[in-house]
């Protein structure tokens, strides 16, 4: 029985940290994958992010997380943090706008979840989901170029507070490109636009490198 025992508690050791079987650099890992990846301290400052999260946002170490973020949302980035430091919120993904090295704003998908020393949370790990710029729509004769870029990302499920982060425009703005984008494709709807525009040919396809 001894024996069963001891195979057991050797079984449970290495199920709680099976990372430890793995000779490999697992930190060295991280800052080489091609995927950004961060982690704030429990004060909310960024105090690690690999070259990939320097790529999209530069350098920010130092800096508050929710500085990263559109003012916009720098509120919202705060009170997620808080809530996860709390422990009542546990991983999450959402969607944020972010602002990269030269001041351009840029549409992520982020995953983040509260890191722990024991039974403490000491900080956020998070990682950053890039959403590349889908290719232009085919032009339609009666839609400026501007009403063309908001019928396409219609049409890749955005709303109409994504389509203004996306455009830098207001979502008033937006809103009264899309008023205008219905009557001249002759719709009373977003649906019935996309399905005017997919019978048309205008969003028959993404142009991702075809030839």
């Amino acid at each position: 029985m001894s024996a069963v025992r001891q195979s057991a508690r050797a079984s449970e050791a290495g199920s709680a940290d099976d990372l430890s079987g793995i000779p490999g650099d697992l930190h060295g890992a991280l800052e080489d994958v091609n995927v950004p990846a961060y982690a704030v301290d429990r004060f909310g400052i960024i105090r690690w992010i690999n070259a990939a999260a320097k790529k999209l946002v530069g350098d920010v170490r130092g800096k508050q997380q929710s500085s990263v973020v559109v003012p916009e949302q720098a509120r919202e980035a705060k009170e997620s943090f808080l809530r996860k430091m709390m422990g009542t919120e546990k991983s999450t993904e959402g969607t944020v706008v972010v602002v990269g090295p030269g001041g351009e704003r840029v549409q992520v998908e982020i995953s983040s979840t509260p890191l722990h020393e024991g039974h403490r949370i000491v900080g956020v790990f998070g990682i950053v989901h890039h959403r590349a710029k889908s290719a232009p729509p085919l032009p339609h004769p009666h839609l400026t170029p501007r009403q063309n870029q908001v019928l396409h990302l219609l049409s890749h499920g955005h709303s109409t507070a994504q389509i203004a982060a996306e455009l830098h425009l207001s979502v008033d703005t937006v809103r009264n490109h899309i008023r205008r984008m219905l009557r001249a494709l002759g719709a009373h709807s977003r649906i019935e636009a996309l399905a005017v525009a997919h019978r048309e040919g205008i969003l028959r396809r993404d142009h991702h490198g075809e030839g």
